[in-house]
């Protein structure tokens, strides 16, 4: 199935490379993953009802949406280079899309990260960077990329894969399965402040969506420079809007 995680779980790094451990897949639903505890603390806002209804959290204990996306410098490839990449380089300049992926070579992952370099310059017109990354070191991430498409690569991409070897980020961003020691398909939509504004975690087996993650951006931003409206479910640009007023909402119901 193109859904399954084979090997990539199994203690032995070696077998995963082998053609028989493709044939030792089981299923998701046996792995067994290390809980975070909730936060016990309130988040505070000083928002008013009608200032903005874009939440800014004030704990740093674990990075969520509200919090400031934790910073990192790493090495990276790009256009078949070592670079280094610092996430607080795009503040004040760039929104950020963060994406985590378990580890190359693989089945799920070479969809998403070829999806997200074929639409990059749908993100460069939001004025955003797209980021990837895993556990892997840059000289896998390099051999990747320079394996073609169609034999399970990349081929070229228009953004960075950053080399998570330590694992310090995936952890950082509450992504990480300690005892597989790879990270879930974790996203995170970071606006120009560095302030985490979406997330989403799937499971190792279930892909992501370019279209859904786009979509979100764009709604971020419209109620960024919109700040007195919202958006409601499955709103797309040049679709009404809502007042967040119990009176002035009345407008977009009644219009639906």
């Amino acid at each position: 199935m193109a859904c399954s995680a084979p090997s990539i779980l199994t203690s032995n790094p070696n077998s995963f490379f082998s053609p028989k451990s493709l044939s030792s897949t089981f299923p998701l639903s046996s792995l067994s993953f290390s809980t975070v505890p909730l936060r016990t603390k309130p988040l505070r806002t000083s928002l008013s009802p009608r200032s903005t209804f874009l939440l800014r959290a004030t704990s740093s204990e674990f990075p969520l949406v509200g919090n400031t996306a934790p910073d990192f410098e790493a090495e990276a490839v790009f256009d078949q280079e070592f670079i280094n990449v610092k996430l607080s380089e795009y503040i004040g300049k760039k929104y950020v899309i963060l994406f985590f992926y378990p580890l190359d070579f693989t089945f799920v992952c070479p969809t998403e990260i070829t999806a997200f370099s074929d639409r990059h310059a749908e993100f460069e017109e939001l004025n955003t960077e797209i980021l990837g990354v895993s556990v892997d070191s840059v000289f896998s991430h390099l051999a990747w990329v320079q394996t073609d498409r169609k034999s399970g690569g990349l081929g070229d991409l228009k953004y960075p894969l950053i080399s998570d070897i330590t694992k310090s980020i995936s952890k950082s961003y509450g992504v990480l399965i300690p005892d597989q020691g790879i990270a879930l398909r974790g996203l995170f939509i970071i606006d120009k402040e560095g302030v985490i504004q979406h997330s989403t975690i799937n499971n190792l087996g279930i892909g992501r969506s370019v279209d859904e993650t786009k979509r979100t951006l764009q709604a971020l931003q419209y109620v960024q420079e919109n700040p007195d409206e919202v958006c409601p479910a499955g709103w797309k640009p040049g679709e009404k809007s809502m007042k967040p007023d119990p009176k002035l909402s009345k407008e977009y119901f009644a219009a639906v």
